[in-house]
């Protein structure tokens, strides 16, 4: 695996020109990464177009750490009884914990292209995953639906978070899984047409690092040696960037493979560790002793990141977040006691850790039960940099950041038009519960969560479900017939926000030729 650095078409001259003598070519990862040089003359030598009017004196750096299949109650600080998550726990003793954090999807490319464009994913039109190449869905059994043309890539006229921190003077930087645009010669390759470089990001490195998605290059050797963890060469470089001098305020995304399938470590000192640990009658426990090792990899990543942050004198004028992309993957974890999982809309499948920190701005320990969502993000960090975010979904979270009791009524929408599992349909558990560690029958569905009401809408039954949160977190109670008039206004008003939002929808089987966008 090589890791690459890469600059937009309009940039490659000018590069060329000042550094004539470094090529543009990719090193190995296992390389010191002396292209973080390069970058740093560069960004200092090329002009910034920023609006100096909106920029407050002092605008921090923003860290945004987000990892791939996190479920809300995986880390310790949530209540897990065995997994070990130390620096996830620190980062939420240090700041704030949004404990009704939503993914703006329940899967992977849907919830990323919301959480950079501030906008939902029914605005967007993209609510799946992407793949090799345009079509629609294969379902292995025939269904009432038929799905939307699948999208490959993330439009380059929407407008991300790195292109508005970058007008407004931030350099910015991307670290790992992209997954917004059509695999490009392997699986989550990156498009040299809509990559990171060609959305904002004016520093990008491909690099799976230690994660398994690496290891049929270079399998690494048994380790069991307690404490000692495989060298992740992407995580390497994340630390090199924050260790740098910056002379403008920085946007990073760290976006994590971990705790993705494959679950696998080479670390067998964790897994003895959680043989110990994970109790005799548990549930699908070799698996689960597998995650839960894989888990405490993903935390000794974060401890490394923040302690880089530390060690380069910048934390104090940082607001580090973190999140989660969706739910958990039902095979490996347990999502109790929301319902659900990966890739449905109950809440086991949207309901995601989030935890701020603000030095000086967020308080310690600070515990909000807000509702939140991912494509706040865009808006809250344009905020911070004094700016305006303007045509998004999302709202800036920074009231809440300054009083964590802060109230707001306005509703969360989730749109997914589409079936899960593609392969094994027919053979998926037809009911979704709660821990039932089985992939289940996703159908067509979209959501609407306002206060502590959440509608739930069905497009093959043609019917709602309603919940109240506050009350069934578990979504067990289906209160539409006995509080008919919440369900009706909720559900008008989800048909009014996803027809504003020129919304996708799957059609009957066939008339699947007239739903495209």
């Amino acid at each position: 695996m090589v890791s690459r650095f890469a600059l937009p078409g309009e940039h490659e001259a000018t590069m060329r020109r000042l550094l004539p003598t470094y090529p543009l070519i990719p090193v190995r990862s296992s390389s010191i990464v002396l292209i973080l040089s390069l970058f740093n003359l560069f960004a200092a030598s090329a002009p910034v177009a920023a609006d100096e009017t909106t920029q407050p004196a002092e605008r921090p750096n923003i860290l945004l750490i987000l990892v791939d299949d996190l479920a809300w109650s995986d880390p310790a600080i949530a209540g897990h009884p065995w997994h070990k998550t130390p620096n996830i726990d620190r980062l939420a003793g240090q700041g704030l914990m949004f404990t009704q954090g939503y993914a703006p999807a329940p899967i992977c490319s849907a919830s990323r292209a919301s959480i950079l464009t501030g906008k939902t994913t029914a605005r967007l039109g993209f609510e799946f995953v992407t793949k090799n190449e345009p079509g629609r869905q294969k379902i292995d059994m025939p269904t009432q639906l038929t799905a939307p043309p699948l999208k490959l890539n993330l439009p380059l006229d929407e407008e991300t978070i790195a292109e508005r921190l970058g007008r407004l003077g931030y350099t910015t930087a991307f670290f790992g899984k992209w997954h917004l645009n059509a695999h490009h010669k392997r699986y989550l390759g990156w498009s040299p047409t809509h990559g990171p470089i060609q959305q904002g990001f004016q520093f990008a490195v491909e690099d799976f690092g230690a994660h398994p998605y690496a290891w049929k290059q270079n399998q690494p050797p048994k380790i069991d040696q307690p404490g000692k963890f495989d060298n992740d060469s992407m995580v390497n470089h994340v630390c090199e960037f924050l260790g740098r001098e910056h002379e403008a305020p920085f946007f990073a995304m760290v976006s994590s493979f971990y705790v993705h399938t494959p679950v696998k470590t080479s670390c067998r000192w964790l897994i003895r560790k959680y043989e110990s640990i994970v109790p005799a009658n548990t549930p699908n426990r070799e698996r689960r002793i597998a995650y839960a090792a894989f888990l405490e990899t993903l935390d000794h990543h974060v401890g490394r990141i923040l302690d880089s942050l530390d060690e380069s004198g910048s934390r104090d004028r940082t607001l580090v977040v973190f999140t989660s992309d969706n739910g958990g993957h039902p095979d490996f974890t347990a999502n109790g006691p929301l319902r659900g999982s990966k890739w449905n809309l109950y809440e086991g499948g949207v309901r995601v850790p989030l935890i701020v920190h603000w030095p000086g701005r967020t308080r310690s320990n600070a515990k909000s039960e807000l509702p939140v969502i991912g494509y706040d993000l865009l808006s809250t960090f344009v905020d911070a940099a004094g700016g305006d975010a303007e045509n998004v979904d999302g709202i800036s979270l920074l009231p809440a950041f300054d009083d964590p009791d802060h109230h707001d009524e306005r509703a969360l929408i989730w749109h997914f038009p589409y079936y899960h599992p593609e392969e094994g349909y027919a053979k998926a558990r037809e009911k979704i519960g709660v821990n039932d560690f089985a992939v289940s029958k996703t159908r067509p569905q979209s959501a609407i969560r306002k206060g502590r009401h959440k509608l739930l809408y069905s497009y093959e039954e043609q019917r709602s479900e309603l919940y109240d949160l506050s009350q069934d977190i578990g979504e067990q109670i289906d209160l539409s017939r006995e509080r008919p008039e919440v369900a009706i206004a909720l559900q008008a008003e989800l048909e009014q926000q996803l027809q504003r939002m020129d919304a996708r929808h799957a059609v009957p089987a066939l008339h699947a030729t007239k739903s495209s966008r």
